[in-house]
């Protein structure tokens, strides 16, 4: 798999098929590398976070595209390759010799996937994108946050993460169906498709009732009670998503005349009568600490969890979330693992995040380029400059210019 992509929804994609057992090429510039290598802080021993975070498990090439030698390289690295995937700026792969068109016409089994900002056919089509601008434009900022307060932005790049996997679940489709007509694909994926379909029942809610959606703050439209009620010494979350967990809820609170109330009988009782209930619960909530309602609400069978913050979560989580892996500059990595395991397949090896272009001379050497051939690149600096170093050194990329033509889609 070669992975022309940069930032965070095709590394994204890229890095979850690392997962699954792909071996995945990184191209980027040889001395600015992509861009998140400089997104810090915070960082460990040179390397960013944001980095780390998205590119375990992959092998890292530093190659100018803009370059007629580096592009004849791109295209012997697409002749070996099974996928390929891009989310360059709309046309910048057209104008560099490796759009899908340009590509398929040498390798047509290829699987290249293409990520944008926008679909085809959109106004915008041309435009690039990031995240946060998506967000808004897709209405989930106007979904997300408090009730009475203004319209809030996920505290993650949502839309990336969801366009990252949609891209790798399309690829993987794309490579079966290849297995039964030996035909290439080009996969296409946008982030505003990723955060209009990623709105699921807000979205069907605003079709069926030609209505805008409001802000629920951290309740649900349409399960009560379905939320976070403030304890004695934080917040509890909530989810009676059904008229039976509600009932147990009653019973772990020691209120069955809430239980008895008709007007919170069903679900669609207690949507509408969401406030009176709320309130009675409020009160409930306020006279022990959360530790003890999490406690109590979890021994009646009920989801519940304490509001924790993120390292909080991810120590309580332990090795079930956590892996360590060995890096070359930073030592012991911790990282997040992948949400999915494949019981059949045991523990598949995954290596740490690569130093810029650490493998570069690994791989032209995999594809017949002798060792006199990369010196000759190298004192071009149209590959890095040296694959043997330990350690990325920061450049600065104010007076660069966009690596690889600026790419659409990622923050």
């Amino acid at each position: 798999m070669l992975d022309l992509s940069r930032v965070l929804a095709g590394p994204y994609a890229t890095m979850l098929l690392a997962d699954l057992g792909a071996e995945v090429i990184k191209v980027e510039h040889p001395v600015r590398g992509d861009d998140t290598r400089y997104w810090t802080p915070p960082e460990a021993a040179g390397e960013s976070a944001y980095f780390l975070a998205v590119n375990r498990g992959k092998r890292s090439i530093g190659l100018d595209l803009a370059s007629p030698p580096g592009r004849d390289l791109a295209l012997r690295l697409c002749a070996g390759a099974d996928v390929v995937v891009e989310n360059f700026r709309p046309g910048g792969a057209a104008r560099l010799g490796l759009d899908h068109e340009q590509v398929r016409a040498a390798v047509p089994s290829l699987v290249y996937c293409s990520i944008s900002a926008y679909p085809a056919g959109h106004p915008q089509a041309a435009d690039a994108g990031f995240d946060a601008a998506i967000q808004a434009q897709s209405g989930l900022m106007a979904i997300t946050g408090d009730q009475d307060g203004p319209p809030a932005k996920v505290g993650v790049a949502l839309v990336d993460v969801l366009a990252g996997l949609n891209a790798s679940t399309a690829i993987l489709a794309a490579l079966r169906r290849r297995e039964q007509t030996g035909q290439g694909e080009h996969v296409t994926v946008s982030l505003l498709g990723s955060a209009l379909s990623g709105l699921v029942n807000v979205a069907q809610n605003a079709l069926i009732t030609d209505t805008e959606p409001t802000r629920h703050g951290n309740a649900h439209p349409s399960i009560v009670p379905y939320q976070a009620f403030p304890t004695r010494d934080g917040a509890v979350m909530v989810a009676a998503g059904n008229d039976q967990l509600y009932r147990r809820l009653c019973a772990v609170l020691n209120r069955p005349d809430l239980a008895e109330d008709a007007r919170f009988d069903t679900n669609s009782d207690r949507v509408r009568h969401r406030q009176a209930l709320i309130d009675q619960l409020t009160e409930e909530f306020r006279t022990r600490d959360t530790s003890g309602w999490t406690a109590a609400l979890r021994a009646g069978g009920i989801p519940a969890s304490p509001v924790n913050g993120v390292l909080a979560a991810l120590r309580d989580a332990g090795p079930s979330a956590i892996e360590t892996l060995r890096h070359p500059v930073v030592g012991p990595l911790e990282t997040v693992r992948p949400a999915f395991t494949l019981a059949g397949s045991g523990s598949l090896a995954v290596a740490p995040p690569p130093l810029l272009g650490e493998h570069t001379d690994e791989v032209l050497a995999e594809i017949g380029v002798d060792a006199a051939q990369r010196a000759a690149l190298r004192a071009r600096s149209i590959i890095t400059p040296s694959s043997d170093h330990v350690a990325s050194t920061p450049v600065s990329t104010d007076d660069a210019g966009p690596p690889h033509e600026n790419l659409h889609a990622d923050n």
